[in-house]
C-alpha cells in the first residue's frame, strides 16, 4: 500500500529541516499542535514564548562541562541569540543517553515515539508536572529521557521574566525520538510546567519548572522509581527571591531561516 499523503508531506518536510532549508511549522499547524482556539489558557500561554539572547561566549562558558569536541558541537559555529522561541521551532537541548551527555537541537512539541502517523493528534509542548506518570506521552520520557533546555527568559502577557543578574538557566523538559517506517528520525521535547510563585502567580496559573544549576546530573540521569521519587521536589515552584519580571521591549522580527541558522 503506497503512502498517503500527510505521511509523504511530513517526510519531505522533515529531510528538508535536515538539510537545513525547512521548518517545522511548515507541518499543518492546527494538526501539529492542536486548535489552538478550543484549547484552555494554561496549555496556550505557559511556556509556550521565552528567549536564549545570550552571547556566545557567555553561552559557551555556561555550557563548558558539556561541550565536546567535534561534530557534536558544530552548532556552535551558527549559533545566533532568539529573543524569541515559539514552539514548533528548533531548540538546544541538554540530554543524557547510553550514559553520555550532550547537547543538540529538538523540535519544541513532543512527538511520542509510539505514535503511528505524525500527521495527527497534538504536540503538547508543555507537560503538567502532576500528571508526568499518568499520560501515555509523558510517562516514558519521564522514565528515562529527561532534558534541559538552556535559556535567559521566558515570555508572559507582554512580560520578560528573567534572572535578576541576567544569567542563563534551565528550564527542565521531556524528550523522545520518532522513527518512521523508512528508518527516518526526529527528536522533540516539551517543558514541564508547575504551580506558579508569588511572581508569576498575577500573570499565570501555570509556569515552567526551573532546574537549579548544580543539579544538571541528577535530572538528566534515567534512574528508577526512587530516583525519580527524589526528583519530585524540583518540581515544585521556584523561589522568586533573585528573580524578576518587567515589560517587553518588543517582538522579534526575525526570520524563519535565520532561525534555522542554528541547525
Amino acid at each position: 500500500m503506497g503512502e498517503n499523503r500527510t505521511y509523504k508531506n511530513f517526510k519531505s518536510d522533515l529531510a528538508a529541516l535536515e538539510g537545513q532549508n525547512a521548518f517545522w511549522a511548515s507541518l499543518n499547524p492546527p494538526q501539529a499542535f492542536g486548535n489552538r482556539t478550543q484549547q484552555s489558557r494554561t496549555s496556550i500561554a505557559m511556556c509556550s514564548r521565552y528567549c536564549l539572547t545570550t552571547p556566545t561566549e557567555a553561552l559557551k562558558e555556561r555550557l563548558h562541562p558539556w561541550l565536546k569536541a567535534g561534530p557534536e558541537s558544530a552548532w556552535l559555529r551558527h549559533y545566533a541569540p532568539r529573543d524569541l522561541i515559539r514552539p514548533g521551532e528548533p531548540v538546544l537541548a541538554l540530554r543524557q543517553e547510553h550514559g553520555q551527555d550532550n547537547l543538540s537541537h529538538m523540535l519544541w512539541g513532543l512527538l511520542p515515539g509510539w505514535v503511528k502517523d505524525p500527521a495527527k493528534g497534538p504536540r503538547p509542548f508543555n507537560a503538567r508536572s502532576e500528571t508526568l506518570e499518568q499520560k501515555a506521552s509523558f510517562r516514558g520520557p519521564w522514565r528515562h529521557q529527561r532534558c534541559l533546555l538552556p535559556c535567559d527568559g521566558f515570555l508572559e502577557k507582554g512580560r520578560r521574566i528573567q534572572r535578576h543578574d541576567r544569567q542563563t538557566f534551565w528550564l527542565a523538559g521531556l524528550w523522545d525520538r520518532w522513527i518512521g517506517p523508512d528508518g527516518s528520525e526526529v527528536e522533540t521535547c516539551c517543558v514541564i510546567t508547575t504551580e506558579p510563585n508569588a511572581l508569576i502567580a498575577p500573570l499565570h496559573d501555570r509556569m515552567p519548572v526551573i532546574m537549579p544549576s548544580g543539579l544538571e546530573e541528577a535530572w538528566l540521569q534515567p534512574g528508577d522509581g526512587q530516583h525519580r521519587r527524589a526528583l519530585e521536589p524540583m518540581l515544585q515552584p521556584w523561589d522568586p527571591q533573585d528573580w524578576c519580571c518587567s515589560p517587553m521591549a518588543g517582538q522579534s522580527k526575525k526570520t524563519t531561516n535565520e532561525q534555522l541558522r542554528l541547525l
